[in-house]
This record gives C-alpha cells, structure tokens and sequence, in this order.
C-alpha cells in the first residue's frame, strides 16, 4: 500500500511539475511574442495625436495625444520609446510603448520637423525649421545636450547606420544636405543637391543617402564617403519621402500626388509606382522589409500598406477623420551587440552597426538597449 502510494505520488508531482512548465513556457512564449509584434507609429498633425498600427492586423491599437502639429516621429532601436516632434508647440513628445502614454516633453527650438534617433538610441536629432538649428537630446535624460546652428530651414534627418553622421535636408532656395559629425555635433560638410530638399533616407550598409529633392524635381544620390552627387533620379511630381527596404535593393518614394515610386538602388532607374491615396506623406518600410506604409488622404487619414513583393496596395489603415497623416516610423533595427560577452577581446571591432571605439562604448550600448 505504501508503495501504491509512493507511486502515485511521483506521478502527480511529475504531472504537476509538467502543468508548471507549460505554463511558464506559455508566459515567457506570451510575452515574447507580444514584445516582438512591430507597431508604427503615425503623426496626425491636424488633431495633435499620435496613432499606433499593429503591423500584424494593420490596425490602430492606440491614438496618443501629443504637441501641437506632431510631424516628424522616431523611435527607439529597443522598440521603448517613440520620439514624436511637435512643429506647433516647440517641443519634443516621449511616448511610452509599454503604456502608449507621454512620459516627458523635451523643449527643443522653433518648429521641429524632422527627428532621428541614433543606432545605440543614445541621442535624438531633431531638425528645428523655423530658426535653422538641430537640437540633439539625451534620450537617457530627455535634456537638450547640444545645439548646431546654421542649418538654413533645417527639414529632415537621417543617421548613418554607423551612427558617425547625420544627414540634414534644407527646405530652402538655396538648398543642400548638412552632413553633422555626431562625435563633436559640428558640421562635416555641405552637399549642394538642389533646392527646396524634403525627406532623406540612408542605405543600410551606410554608402549612400537619397534625398527628395523638390527643384528641380528629383531624387539626389549622394555617396557618403566622399559626400557627392553621384546619381539623379528625375521625377514629374514633387518628390516628399523616401524610405529602403533592410536589404537595401529598393528605395520607395512618394510624391506630391496619389503615387509611390520604387527605385532600383543598383541602376538608380524607377522600376515600378504604386497608386495609392490622394496626397500622400512621408513613408516607411516595415523592419521585415515586407510592406511600405504611406500616410495618405489628408482628409480622411488612412494609411495605405503596399507589398513590397508585388508592388500593390494590400491593405488599408483608416484613422480618425481630419487627422492629417503627416508621418510614420518604425524602430531601426540595429545589428549590434546584444550581450556584454560579445564586446570582450575585441569583438567590439566586428560591428559595424553601430561602430565602436572601444570595449566600454560597446557594454555602453548594451547597457542602454537593456534599459
């Protein structure tokens, strides 16, 4: 009898052991699977409001209220924080995607515009049009560390995946590409590329940026290691976003119209347009590089989602009338280190996305993508 016993007792403590199992298998599974669904992040400059899109059902799951006239928005590489830029308000939204609530507002300069967040997420760039200087803040602190001045109608930002350099457009007559030296936030370089410059975006292995150029109507290519036009890309209507896939095969641009236009990087030749909605914003690509967002109908508010497979419109993302969808973002995603393992004995050298001075800047990196 008591050997029955015994039995049938190591047989419910397997069981339950089991049944524990499972279900912290199905927790830690839960919970993964939710930290990795991809959200974007849409400004309505017209109501003030930030909308988030669940990539996965291509629905806004969240409308968080901002700043005045949000336009440019960024967000951070470990997916914590969208950075929103408020043209109206002068200042800079903190949004939370654990809570989707404003977690600080950071004072910047007049009419910020564009924003860009570092590979390492340590710093923002943000673009400040109305008197011609990029703030840079810690995203650590929320506090403004530097001010660059004498950007001309400072527009737009992008950062190299080095994290070495950032790449401002002026929307101006006499128009150029500001390329800033991050390590000290001094001007490097100024590319004349034409006038009246809006988006930019920078091919993953860092080599060349592409420019919305609006006079003459076109797309500049700029190689970034001698910071020179190096291709030209004619376009009929007014170029306003750009925006490459992760492999870097394809740049999507949207015009001033209802059509996306898609280069092939390797000819520099457009390969492909897509009709889309009625006045069309500034795009993004998904990190999966599968689906481009274009915010589009500036009445309505949706958002137009293209396969980048077949080059068609797939889907549909309505938001609130009146909201004005102005831009979108998705996290950059980085292919630096994820542990502190991998910065010892030299491993710091081996990435180049970001790039490292040394064994100590790289547990830095680590560190901050942890927190």
């Amino acid at each position: 009898m008591t050997s029955i016993t015994q039995k049938c007792s190591k047989w419910f403590f397997s069981a339950a052991i089991r049944v524990v199992t499972l279900a912290l298998f199905l927790v830690v599974f839960g919970a993964s699977a939710a930290l990795a669904q991809t959200k974007g992040y849409v400004t309505n400059g017209s109501n003030g409001t930030v909308s988030v899109i669940d990539t996965a059902t291509n629905t806004i799951v969240a409308t968080v209220p901002v700043g005045g006239g949000p336009e440019g928005v960024a967000v951070t590489p470990n997916e914590a924080f969208a950075y929103v830029a408020n043209f109206g308000s002068n200042n800079v939204s903190v949004i939370s995607a654990a809570t989707n609530t404003v977690v600080a507002t950071v004072p910047v300069g007049i009419e910020p515009n564009g924003i860009a967040i570092t590979p390492n997420g340590a710093f923002a760039y943000v673009a400040n049009l109305g008197d011609d200087t990029v703030s840079v803040i810690d995203t650590a602190t929320n506090t403004v560390t530097a001010t660059i001045p004498g950007i001309v109608r400072a527009f737009s930002v992008a950062i190299t995946p080095s994290g070495a350099f950032a790449y401002v457009t002026n929307d101006a007559i006499a128009g150029g590409v500001t390329v800033i030296d991050t390590a000290t936030n001094t001007v490097a370089a100024t590319v004349p590329v034409g006038e009246l410059l809006h988006g930019l975006a920078i091919t993953p292995n860092g080599a060349f940026a592409y420019v919305a150029v609006g006079n003459p109507r076109s797309v500049a290519v700029i190689a970034t290691a001698t910071n020179t036009v190096v291709a030209t890309v004619p376009f009929g209507n007014t170029p306003l976003g750009v925006a490459i896939t992760p492999n870097g095969a394809f740049a999507y641009v949207s015009v001033d119209g209802n059509t996306v236009f898609v280069i092939d990087t390797a000819t520099n030749t457009v390969v492909a347009n897509v009709a889309v909605g009625f006045f069309t914003a500034f795009l993004a690509v998904d990190p999966t590089g599968t689906s481009v967002y274009v915010p589009v109908n500036s009445f309505f508010g949706n958002v137009s989602v293209i396969s980048t497979a077949t080059n068609t419109v797939v889907a549909t993302v309505p938001a609130a009338n009146g909201a004005s969808p102005r831009v979108i973002a998705f996290a950059v995603r980085t292919q630096g280190p994820t542990n502190k393992d991998q910065c010892k004995h030299g491993g710091w050298q081996t990435f180049t996305n970001p790039t490292f001075k040394n064994q100590g800047d790289c547990v830095s990196f680590v560190n901050h993508m942890n927190h």
